[in-house]
């Protein structure tokens, strides 16, 4: 039934648009048909009016190029529609021209206007599609307008047309190599991409055209690294391998003084008393030469954040990081690697062949790595022959004195298998065994001889060869074996096996004097049927058996080399006619007859049965060249170690510091003049200066961000955020009243503050008491925590990022102020001071904020300065983060929170409100931030230092953090007068923002600007919870530093926000449908921020 309707459709049939088009079959007559009104109904429905039709025409020719069928005769017809003014018909008809424009280059050149008006058209899509176009049709007249278009589309607003260019590239590159130095231009300008869609395609681009240009990489390559984890798949596996050989040229060898020591102990091993007192200096001094070794923090960087990565889906992802650990990890860490690659052998069989010949080239050099996993690499019945033979090479690699009784079971069992191949491999791998682990050699020798009697011919063949290699070490103590081995030579008819035992008796003819002849009187017999492998091996014996035993053999060997005299093999004419001259002596043999016993009988070294991995290591693993072990074209050597490291401070960026730092700097300058200037007087400037970080920190204490990160940390803070929220939101009122405690007792004067947190009394008890134990047991466990606490601060210190940082306050920290500093300035900053005083236990706060806000929704404030703190008192419960644990700070308890109120210096900083507790019986003093280490593009404004912190007192500072709209965390050491602490402050995506206050007009000409891929749409079902105004405002006011926007419908929550370093509007829909469903929509710029977002406010409204 199928038949007819493709028949009829050949022959130029209509059909209706809705059936499907067939395939062209061969029977049906086709063949010897005439084409010319083949797809005649195509053609005229792409020559209609109706955009209908031309869609449905497209649609079917698309298809039939998946279908692997050829249209190419339609080009004219499509050609013709590239100008349509349909979106849909118009990117069917560029895929279609992206396929075939190569082949009709003529045709697609008549065109070209209309690919270049599409490179202006306003829809991205057409944008990139036509700029595919272009690129595909190739040839070099155009080049000039290609090079045009990709630097146009270089810097094209949508990353997507910018991703595009990338492939653009190394097509142009393959077309005309001459245009390099431009595309290089291009490649550097778009290396500084900050987007993840673009970083994948040019680092590919990058690759082809320029790899040995390293020095692009530089000022990208912390980018790359903080990117990695968000770019798509394929893209990582690119930079991951590209920054795999970049770190092999940049750091220093983190095995070196590894490698070192083992070459030490090898030598000692083998080597004699005197030799290693004689080498003992030497070592001594290449030793001291060797400084301590001290990983690069950018090294550090790459490990780090390239670990994650492991747990990908995507095969060639983990095995791209495990070739990079392997590569560049220090040995202690290269270990976690192994369970990603065990993982990945439960995946189809070709993932399984390329992931085992990287295992088993692992396996060699880093034994330990495998062995717990040893049962994963046991062989299936229903694994391909090429992976049963990869899994035993693995086990072969892993084998040890522990586990070698194991292993030689499983092999017992692996010889019964019907797969000829798979049995000779595991006889191969039980003489591997024997000879590289002494104490199972007799057992192993025992077993192969008994298989010496197997029905099968290949078994017994492979057998022979591998006791061949084994008797080479004891060959006195097994002539027995060698006898029965002599008896084989009447049934085994494999050459190989046959070679093996002639050489075997011949080598060793003294052991066994009586057979050796005899053995030899059949082989001449059956010469000339044998193979020429055997035949050398015949020869061989006759010449040793007359050196030997002449009286018996002289006649049988002259009688052989006659033999071989007039044989058809050259080699064996050749050979005979050679061992003549050397064993029978005539007046024309030279002085080498003397020699000839010494010569042929001389000690062989044993084999020694090494993997055939053993030296793939020097090619790249996960490569192609590995694969094959050759090297394949376009393979690029992995760079040795440096023996210096070269200079760090090339991957300094420096670009902020002549675009946003200098400006920054100099508002700064003029903000902080009057707190430091002399002309204003002792007191007062320097208590306003102190004073207004100090209140805004207190004040603040209840604003703080429920909202998770997303970097390695993110699951953790979503669990935290799951048990904390609930009693926050309760718990509200009771944390103001506690807040306002502490002011009273610091106008007092002491130092003392309530904690902010939002956690049980149960927990500050247990916490106490845990303090309590910790004071008593200080002298015992001193010596752990230090070392502890000293292996935190190197791995963290190894994770920092660049050393750009801002200057430190110098000011010395004075008594906390009175309520002076805050008559300065009235504004709407000071909500909290309308609420009643604290002694009255009334929690009408929340209710005055919040008719302070519904009061304020109508309000278009112009000053953004003012609207970050507006919302939070009403709606934010305090999410307080440790930063420092009592037990890790030795007493010293620091604790953080985002108190969502600019930062007096700079207001392109997050302010980070921190509370240090001295849990010790001693005074801390000189309590400052030291060194702050940020990555890339971050800026540091530290808190003022404190002088001195007596014992069980408690105070809270503000120091300004710029995260460059990023949540990467902000590395930096706390230090006390004896102790440095290194610590980081990672803030959730919710915390980068910083409200603003616009009309619903305004809202939404902002919201219009901000579609297409800067929209991000997901449906959520509400709990019943969680369905009232008041409590969907106060969710997603505490996922996010976002401000309320008046809203004529009532099924709608408009919030808007802009981010504290760019300033890019974040836009926020939440709409309620039937029931308790309803659907939100982020518009952002920033689709990093906007995805990350979307996770933390649905989190917070269905939890």
């Amino acid at each position: 039934m199928a038949a007819s309707p493709a028949y009829g459709e050949e022959k130029g049939g209509s059909s209706s648009l809705g059936e499907p088009e067939y395939g062209h079959d061969p029977a049906s007559g086709g063949i010897f048909s005439s084409d010319y009104k083949r797809h005649d109904d195509l053609k005229e429905m792409l020559d209609s009016n109706k955009d209908s039709l031309k869609l449905e025409a497209m649609k079917r020719i698309v298809a039939m190029i998946a279908r692997g069928k050829n249209a190419s005769d339609l080009f004219p017809a499509v050609v013709k529609n590239v100008a349509c003014k349909n979106i849909e018909v118009k990117k069917l008809v560029y895929v279609y021209l992206v396929r075939y424009a190569e082949e009709q280059q003529d045709l697609a050149l008549l065109s070209i206007s209309t690919f270049q008006r599409g490179l202006k058209d306003p829809n991205q899509l057409i944008r990139a599609s036509a700029l595919r176009v272009l690129s595909s049709i190739r040839v070099p007249i155009i080049v000039p307008i290609m090079m045009l278009a990709i630097k146009e589309a270089a810097s094209d607003m949508s990353p997507y047309v910018r991703k595009t260019a990338a492939h653009a590239i190394p097509k142009l590159y393959s077309l005309d190599s001459d245009q390099k130095d431009q595309l290089i231009e291009v490649i550097e300008k778009l290396l500084a991409d900050k987007t993840t869609l673009v970083a994948g395609s040019v680092v590919m681009a990058f690759e082809e055209v320029c790899p040995e240009r390293i020095d692009l990489i530089h000022k990208n390559y912390r980018k790359l690294c903080n990117l990695l984890i968000d770019v798509e798949e394929w893209g990582q596996v690119v930079i991951i391998n590209m920054l795999t050989r970049y770190a092999r040229t940049q750091f220093l060898s983190p095995n070196q003084n590894e490698s070192l020591l083992e070459e030490n102990t090898e030598k000692a091993f083998y080597g004699s008393e005197e030799e290693d007192a004689k080498d003992a200096k030497a070592e001594a001094a290449s030793l001291a030469k060797r400084k301590p070794y001290v990983m690069d923090p950018d090294h550090r960087l790459l490990l780090r954040n390239t670990k994650p990565l492991l747990q990908s889906r995507n095969a060639a992802v983990v095995m791209a990081v495990a070739q990079l650990y392997f590569h560049l990890a220090p040995k202690a860490e290269v270990g976690v690697i192994a369970k990603a690659l065990v993982r990945l052998l439960r995946s189809h069989s070709e993932v399984q062949y390329v992931v085992l010949q990287n295992v088993a080239t692992m396996s060699i050099k880093r034994r330990g790595m495998f062995e717990p996993y040893l049962k994963s690499f046991y062989i299936r019945s229903t694994d391909p022959t090429q992976i049963k033979i990869l899994k035993l090479e693995v086990l072969t690699n892993l084998a040890n004195e522990t586990n070698i009784s194991t292993i030689l079971r499983e092999f017992q069992t692996y010889i019964r298998s019907m797969d000829k191949d798979f049995v000779a491999a595991t006889i191969q791998a039980i003489g591997r065994c024997a000879t590289n682990i002494g104490k199972v050699r007799d057992t192993c020798l025992n077993g192969l001889v008994q298989l010496l009697s197997n029905r099968d011919e290949l078994v017994v063949a492979e057998s022979v060869v591998v006791i061949k290699k084994l008797l080479q070490m004891q060959p006195a103590q097994h002539s027995e074996i060698i006898k029965h081995m002599a008896k084989l030579t009447d049934n085994i008819q494999v050459p190989m096996a046959r070679a093996s035992i002639l050489w075997l008796i011949g080598e060793y003819c003294e052991h066994v004097p009586k057979i050796a002849p005899d053995v030899l009187r059949k082989m001449a017999k059956s010469f000339t049927n044998e193979e020429d492998i055997v035949k050398l091996q015949v020869i061989n014996l006759a010449a040793k058996l007359y050196l030997t035993n002449s009286k018996q053999s002289k006649l049988l060997t002259q009688y052989v080399l006659n033999l071989a005299k007039y044989d058809q093999n050259y080699d064996i004419r050749d050979r005979a006619r050679f061992i003549r001259q050397l064993i029978v002596p005539t007046e024309k043999s030279g002085a080498l007859n003397k020699y000839a016993k010494k010569l042929f009988l001389a000690q062989k070294p044993a084999p020694i049965l090494e993997s055939s991995f053993k030296d793939r290591d020097h090619f790249q693993l996960g490569s192609l060249s590995h694969l094959l072990n050759a090297k394949a074209v376009g393979y690029q050597e992995l760079p040795d170690w440096p023996d210096e490291a070269p200079d760090p401070s090339v991957r300094n960026v420096e670009v902020p510091e002549w675009t946003k730092c200098t400006s920054r700097e100099k508002r700064k300058e003029k903000v902080e003049k009057p707190f430091y200037s002399d002309s204003e007087g002792e007191s007062g400037p320097t208590e306003s200066a102190d004073s207004e970080p100090e209140s805004g920190s207190e004040e603040n204490g209840s604003s703080s961000s429920s909202g998770s990160s997303s970097s390695g940390s993110e699951e953790e803070d979503e669990e935290e955020e799951e048990d904390d929220s609930g009693e926050q939101s309760e718990d509200k009122e009771e944390e103001e009243e506690e807040e306002k405690r502490p002011k009273r007792k610091d106008k007092e004067g002491s130092h003392k503050a309530v904690l902010g947190t939002a956690g049980s009394p149960s927990e500050e008890e247990e916490e106490e008491e845990g303090a309590k134990k910790a004071k008593k047991k200080a002298p015992q466990g001193r010596k752990g925590r230090a070392e502890t606490s000293s292996e935190a601060s190197t791995s963290e210190s190894s994770s920092s990022g660049s050393d750009s940082g801002s200057e430190a306050e110098t000011k010395p920290r004075k008594a906390p102020p009175s309520s002076k500093a805050s008559s300065k300035e009235i504004s709407l900053l000071d909500l909290d001071d309308f609420t009643p005083p604290p002694p009255q236990p009334i929690p009408s706060s929340s209710i005055i904020s919040t008719s302070l806000v519904t009061d304020l929704e109508g309000l278009t404030l112009t000053d953004t300065s003012l609207t970050p703190t507006l919302l939070s008192p009403a709606f934010s419960a305090v999410k307080t983060y440790e930063l420092l644990h009592r037990m890790a700070g030795e007493g010293l308890a620091v604790e953080y929170c985002f108190s969502r109120r600019p930062f007096p210096s700079d207001p392109h900083m997050v302010a980070v409100q921190i509370q240090i507790s001295n849990n010790t019986d001693t005074e801390v003093k000189n309590l400052r931030v030291n060194e702050p280490k940020p990555l890339s593009g971050m800026r540091i404004q530290e808190f003022p230092e404190i002088e001195h912190l007596a014992p069980g007192d408690t105070a809270t500072v503000v120091m300004g953090i710029d995260f460059c709209d990023s949540t990467q965390a902000a590395n930096f050491q706390l230090c006390t007068h004896t102790r440095q602490f290194y610590v980081s402050i990672q803030p959730p995506v919710g915390e980068l923002m910083a409200p603003v206050f616009m009309s619903e007009n305004e809202f939404k000409k902002e919201q219009g600007k901000l579609m297409g891929m800067s929209e991000i749409t997901e449906k959520l079902t509400l709990p019943e919870k969680c369905r009232s105004d008041h409590t969907i405002v106060q969710q997603v006011t505490s996922a996010a530093n976002v401000g309320r926007v008046p809203c004529g419908a009532s099924n709608e929550y408009r919030f808007a926000a802009k981010t504290v370093t760019s300033g890019s509007l974040v836009l926020i829909t939440l709409e309620r449908r039937e029931g308790s469903t309803a659907q939100l929509t982020i518009n952002s710029e920033k689709m990093v921020i906007g995805t990350m977002l979307v996770k933390d406010i649905i989190q917070a409204l269905t939890q």
